[in-house]
């Protein structure tokens, strides 16, 4: 059996998400949450990048997603005062084909590697060296195997033939994993400040068959969304928060995180929350507030297809 996955997301939901306010229930068709009570009335609520009202659900304090968004043409000119943002995620080690847009600053959010090894790290460090971007910033997904410490000491006692190429690895080859990473700034559950917008980076999602940064919905994983500090200006995850570029045709599910959505829209609200993560939910989309880009650069098939996604943002007035 091969040892990457199958199919190209990293997370299948239940049908059903337990959250410690009650329980909601997905509806695929909407993509939106139908409770098991009487929601009450929406109350609105005046984004802090914009003049935009949102509407939110007071019994969740969620709010609704408002619709997509046309990603920005390659040649379009950049707007005097703005910082371009290239967006890519998921590129599995297939970057030779990748053909990168002009910009200036490169979020790549997890999975740029099979399965961490450190041959895969030095290829994808090597791609980063050779791009022109004044900053690159990058976090690990789900198949950074070797970046997760804790997944990589129990990997041995749970099942050494489940990926044999990494369990052969002696500590001694992944302790240091991430000082391979000299090409770009990366973030684990660490923020930086880049021309002035401040970055948050986390890999974190919910669990899929044990992969690596994956812990159970709920309460383990809103205590890493806890983390995130509140004034910042981009967000950056592997997993999509719930209903935001995140449907599985296949499964005709919704697989994102609802407490990642809670924290996104309800505390941190950043202006660009970048992902990836699903590969099927490549696109963009707003809520009036916050602009989300799942940019997972490799197919379901893991063909390495969808353009990176580039996105202007108005500098910080203090940059």
């Amino acid at each position: 059996m091969s040892e990457r996955r199958k199919h190209g997301s990293w997370n299948r939901l239940s049908g059903q998400s337990d959250h410690h306010s009650g329980r909601v229930q997905l509806q695929p068709h909407t993509g939106l949450h139908s409770l098991q009570h009487q929601p009450e009335p929406l109350s609105t609520s005046t984004c802090p990048h914009s003049s935009h009202e949102v509407k939110c659900s007071a019994t969740w304090n969620m709010c609704f997603e408002l619709g997509r968004v046309d990603p920005t043409p390659y040649d379009t000119p950049k707007p005097a005062g703005h910082t371009r943002f290239v967006c890519v995620s998921d590129t599995h080690s297939r970057t030779d084909g990748i053909q990168m847009p002009y910009g200036d600053v490169l979020l790549h959010t997890g999975d740029f590697t099979e399965l961490g090894l450190p041959s895969e790290v030095k290829k994808f460090n090597d791609w980063l060296g050779g791009l022109p971007y004044e900053f690159k910033v990058v976090i690990a997904g789900n198949h950074e195997l070797t970046f997760d410490k804790d997944f990589m000491a129990e990997l041995v006692k749970q099942d050494y033939y489940r990926f044999p190429s990494v369990s052969k690895l002696k500590p001694e080859d992944f302790d240091d994993v991430q000082d391979l990473l000299t090409n770009c700034v990366y973030l684990q559950d660490s923020d930086v400040t880049v021309k002035g917008f401040r970055i948050y980076g986390t890999p974190w999602s919910p669990w899929f068959n044990g992969w690596g940064f994956n812990l159970p919905r709920g309460q383990s994983l809103l205590d890493k969304w806890n983390q995130v500090p509140e004034g910042i200006d981009i967000l950056m995850t592997h997993c999509p928060p719930l209903g935001f570029r995140d449907w599985v045709p296949k499964e005709l599910q919704r697989v994102g995180c609802v407490e990642l959505l809670n924290t996104v829209q309800r505390r941190v609200r950043p202006k660009l929350h970048a992902f990836g993560g699903i590969h099927e939910g490549y696109g963009i989309m707003t809520d009036g507030c916050t602009t989300f880009i799942n940019s997972s650069t490799c197919t379901i098939s893991f063909q390495p297809t969808n353009p990176p996604i580039v996105f202007d943002l108005p500098n910080p007035s203090s940059s």
